[in-house]
């Protein structure tokens, strides 16, 4: 097999290997995907201001996570059915995650339980949470994701309603008859129906909670004691809110550009909201990760930490474990270079000054 030497070369290998249905759902984002295409390239949009002769001898890419030392500021995403691709799914992430010491966010639609990912072994892990209409489920959720020791909630807020993925809706996308949606198994909603759309659509409208509100974040709070992450903020209107509501950190994200077409790349997004949390909370981003470069980026902007979602179900994919242990060494490796190149020892060096992104001149950057 040729040599993988960056992150993007998974995905053309996955797509040989996996069925057409899964591959487009994993792949594909809103309606004119002029998001999905744009979370990568507005990267691009940004470019570096090393500094020069700093003794760069030694580099120190760890970081501190909700209180949890982790070897880098790259964590991994929750991305649902992940057996999908690999018949280890989740399980196999949760090893790479813990092996790589950093930390695994797992989605409410994943094909593996909390108790089971809990059963891998040691490691610091998310619950990714949708609020469902019924309560009792939410409850039961979060109590089990704490129970199994996972360390924080991240709230998935910008899907009152899935958004129009016409690849799925061509493909009448449906769980294999083999998987289901774990962590609802014993509650008898962890199928999804086969039905003249994408069977994941009909499932949200049934299940998921629309009237989901502020309110419910202060709700949240009051049956656990794990710190709770907004994820799907993207305005600095929205990250006070989140502040007044209790919230522990946000995570900007346009859930992989599979919502609302149209909204900016995230990195896009990424200053207006660092700028509105005033350090009062950790501002984290996902979308469009693919290299060293871009973590550093998302860092100057003042970013606390990245997540990585496609790149793991490539990964995954076409070699399993290892393939996750792979992209996540290989942004290990990236992020270090990108950092001695840029005359940082530190994540704590990374400044707003390493960058010039086209928005700062008044004549914008030549696009390239």
């Amino acid at each position: 097999m040729i040599e993988i030497t960056n992150v993007s070369e998974y995905e053309a290998l996955a797509k040989e290997r996996l069925p057409k249905m899964v591959y487009d759902y994993y792949a594909s984002g809103a309606e004119d995907q002029w998001t999905l295409k744009e979370n990568i390239l507005s990267f691009s949009r940004i470019l570096f201001r090393p500094r020069i002769l700093i003794d760069v001898s030694k580099i120190d890419i760890t970081t501190s996570v909700m209180g949890f030392k982790i070897s880098m500021p790259i964590m991994i995403a929750p991305t649902a059915m992940q057996k999908m691709a690999h018949p280890e799914g989740e399980l196999a992430t949760a090893r790479a995650a813990s092996a790589a010491g950093t930390i695994m966010t797992l989605s409410s639609w994943a094909t593996s339980s909390v108790e089971e990912v809990d059963s891998t072994g040691p490691g610091i892990r998310f619950f990714q949470l949708y609020v469902y209409k019924d309560r009792s489920i939410v409850t039961q959720l979060v109590k089990r994701a704490e129970k199994a020791g996972f360390k924080a909630i991240a709230l998935t807020v910008d899907t009152p309603r899935l958004g129009r993925r016409e690849a799925d809706i061509k493909n009448r996308f449906t769980l294999p008859s083999s998987l289901t949606l774990k962590n609802f198994e014993g509650l008898d909603i962890g199928k999804l129906d086969k039905t003249n759309d994408s069977g994941l659509a009909s499932y949200v409208a049934g299940q998921v909670d629309r009237s989901l509100s502020w309110k419910d974040v202060q709700w949240l709070q009051t049956i656990t004691k794990l710190p709770i992450l907004v994820k799907g903020v993207m305005t600095a209107e929205d990250t006070r809110l989140a502040i007044q509501a209790g919230a522990a950190g946000i995570i900007v994200s346009n859930h992989g550009a599979r919502q609302l077409d149209y909204v900016p790349a995230t990195i896009s997004c990424l200053e207006e909201v660092v700028k509105a949390a005033q350090g009062k909370i950790p501002v984290f981003l996902d979308g469009g990760v693919r290299r060293g470069t871009d973590v550093f980026k998302a860092l100057a902007l003042g970013a606390s930490g990245v997540f990585i979602g496609r790149p793991v179900l490539f990964s995954l994919a076409v070699d399993g474990e290892a393939g996750v242990r792979k992209v996540l060494q290989m942004l290990h490796d990236e992020f270090e270079l990108t950092m001695a190149l840029s005359g940082c020892c530190s994540v704590s060096e990374i400044t707003r000054n390493h960058i010039i992104a086209d928005w700062d001149v008044p004549c914008p950057l030549a696009r390239l």
